[in-house]
Formats: C-alpha cells, structure tokens, sequence
C-alpha cells in the first residue's frame, strides 16, 4: 500500500517541478551558442619583403571595434519593437516618431473632440482601478520639457495654438508568480503614467501622447527604479494602445446610439399650417420634402394630375391600392391610407425661418383641410411614408 503511494506521488513531483521550470524560461533574450561574441580579430597577412602586398577592400571588413557597453550576445534584448495602433475611426499615427503618440481627427459633428477624449481617458483608468490627476498648465511647469514635443504637434506653426491638457495616472501594479502547490512573486512591476492632450486650435485635430514617469520593478536580481528603453517604450505604447482601443469602443457604441435615436425620432407630427389649419408637420425642408413628395405619392395610391411649383401644391388623385394575396406572399402590399378615393390637393409650407419643418396640408376637392379625426386615423401610414424610412 505503502509502494502505490509513493509511485503515486512521483508523477506529482515531476509536474510541480515541470510547472516551475517553465514559468522561468526566458523570452527577453535569445537561447543558443554564443561563441561568436568572443571571437577576436583575424591578424593580418603577413607579406614576405619581395612580394607585393595585395589590394585591401574594407567594405566588408568585420573589426572586433565595437561598442562592449551595450548588450551582447545572451544579454541582447531580441524583443520586437512595439507599433502604436490606429484602431478607431480617423486616428494617424506620426511619420517617424518612435514616440507613442496618436492623432484623431473629428468624427462626430455634434462632439466636443477634446471633451470626448478626455472622457474616455479617465473612463479607461476608472475601469482598470487607476486614480488619475489633471495637471493644472502654468508659467511654473508649462517649460518645453513639460509641454509637447514638435513631432507631437505635427508642425513648429502650431506651437502657439490649440488647447493642453495633462493627467497622471496612479500607479498599475503587475505581479507574476512562480511555483504550483506553493507559490512565490517571481517578478513585481509598477508604472506611472502621463497623458498629454494636445486639441490644434481648430478643434478637429486632437493628439495623445504617453509617457512612463515613474517605474520601480522588484526581482531575484533585486530592485530597480530605471527601465531600459525597451521596456519603456513597450510600457507606453501598450498603454496608449488601451486608451484607442477605448476610443475606438466609444466610438461605436455613439454609432448605436445616433442609429438608434434616428430611427426613433419622430420627423412627422399632427400640428397646425400657418393659416392655423390641421396638418402634419415634418421634420424636412421645404425644397427637400417637394422633391420626395412623388416617391410618397407613387408608394401609396396617390397619382398627380397637376402641380404648382411656385406655391408648392401637388394635385392628386387617390385610388385606395388593391393588395392581392400574391402582394403578401412576396412582401410587396404596401400600408393602405384610409381615405376615400377622390381629388385632393397636396400644400407644402415652411414653417420656420430656418426652413427646417414643413407643413403638409390635405385639402379634399371643396377646399376643406381633412378634418383631425381624418389625420389622426391615417396617421401611422403617412408618418412612415412622410420620414422616408422605407425608401430604400
């Protein structure tokens, strides 16, 4: 019994073991033979006194003059440089700039673009945790080192327009542990960071740049307050990186919202015209609403006899639409309006300076406006068809 336990708990062992090893290997630095580091210069040949010395070409030439003061060999960082990434809509990224910085321009007419940034911002640090400060811009710390870089900008031109906004973030606290049964903190990182908004003076334009301010990381080798530049520079793209992918996020989500409030809106109502008659009232411009008019006429049993185009009065006569069996089969029966056939006489009015609502007057042949029990009885077909919702 006492055999079966203990085979039993070697398989255990080897994977606790297994575990470990592989949560240390080394993706940072390259794994191999590294003799080519050591290697030292080849001599010269040397030519005897009556021989001619051969022509020496230097294109190639491999001098062991290089610089020991960097990494070499297995201490080389091989990690792949980090790209800033231009996921939401009308964002750029700076020609040549290894600096993490980003460009949006407008998309949303009726948005604030600078306001919007901002919000998504300190939205994406409240979510991940993150306390975060405006720095309040002065003569004490608006000096160029504090301030945005010319590439940030995009022009010299720019330096004295546009708007600044500051922020530092709280501290990101990253731990990784080690071990399966028992565990250990192998590593512990925190980073501090500073957001730089810069808004170009015309308000279309606004630039994020990111920058790791302060950096403390703990490990088996000890402690450290100074990343290397690769490190650095992977920190702040990663986390501007975030805040796009944010932006971009928000971006669709006020797509929803302006798709959703379109199709809601109500552009028809029952009102008054201006000689205080019962019409409807459309959410369109005169000039606009005229030239759909036939669309809406031919849609709905109504053909036009004449017109008047310098009063704007569409003559039509109505003949209620006969929709056949095959008409529902195929989807093709169109909402019938209730109203008998006879002539009428279609007025288009502006109602505002702006030329933004039009009223849409029925007079019957004798001259009467269709009274409100008439309008509000046809009301759910001549909504639809007067907002155009299914033209297309």
């Amino acid at each position: 019994m006492s055999r079966q336990l203990f085979n039993f708990s070697v398989p255990i062992v080897v994977l606790s073991l297994t575990l470990s090893a592989c949560s240390s290997v080394d993706t940072k630095h390259a794994q191999g033979n590294f003799d080519y580091a050591k290697k030292q210069k080849t001599k010269k040949i040397v030519v005897p006194i009556n021989l001619d010395t051969p022509l020496e070409h230097n294109d190639f030439m491999i001098t062991d003059d290089i610089n020991y003061q960097g990494a070499v060999g297995k201490q080389m960082d091989i990690r792949a440089p980090s790209l800033v990434l231009p996921l939401a809509a009308s964002s750029r990224v700076v020609a040549g700039s290894d600096e993490a910085i980003i460009w949006f321009d407008k998309v949303f007419e009726d948005k604030d673009l600078l306001v919007f940034i901002d919000e998504t911002l300190t939205g994406q640090l409240q979510s991940d945790g993150v306390s975060i400060n405006e720095i309040v811009l002065n003569a004490t710390n608006t000096t160029p080192e504090n301030t945005v870089t010319s590439n940030h900008r995009e022009s010299n031109d720019d330096q004295k327009d546009g708007e600044i906004l500051m922020f530092e973030s709280g501290w990101y606290h990253n731990e990784v542990e080690t071990g399966w049964l028992f565990t250990d903190i192998e590593t512990s990182t925190s980073l501090r960071f500073k957001y730089t908004l810069y808004a170009k003076n015309h308000g279309r334009s606004v630039s994020l740049q990111v920058s790791l301010i302060d950096y403390m990381k703990t490990d088996g080798k000890g402690g450290s307050n100074t990343p290397n530049l690769i490190d650095k520079q992977r920190a702040e793209m990663a986390m501007l990186n975030e805040v796009v992918s944010q932006v971009d996020f928000n971006y669709r989500l006020q797509e929803r919202e302006n798709r959703l409030m379109r199709a809601n809106q109500k552009l028809v109502t029952i009102g008054e015209n201006k000689e205080a008659e019962m019409a409807y009232v459309v959410e369109l411009g005169l000039d606009d609403l005229w030239d759909n008019m036939p669309t809406f006429f031919e849609k709905h049993g109504f053909s036009i006899s004449d017109l008047n185009e310098s009063n704007k009065i569409y003559y039509v006569n109505f003949v209620k639409p006969d929709n056949s069996i095959w008409d529902s089969i195929w989807g093709d029966n169109v909402p019938v309006i209730d109203v008998k056939d006879a002539h009428y006489q279609v007025v288009l009015t502006s109602l505002d300076n702006n030329n933004e609502k039009t009223s849409v007057t029925i007079y019957k042949a004798n001259g009467e406006p269709l009274p409100l029990a008439t309008l509000e009885r046809i009301f759910p077909v001549i909504e639809v068809g007067l907002s155009f919702r299914n033209l297309y």
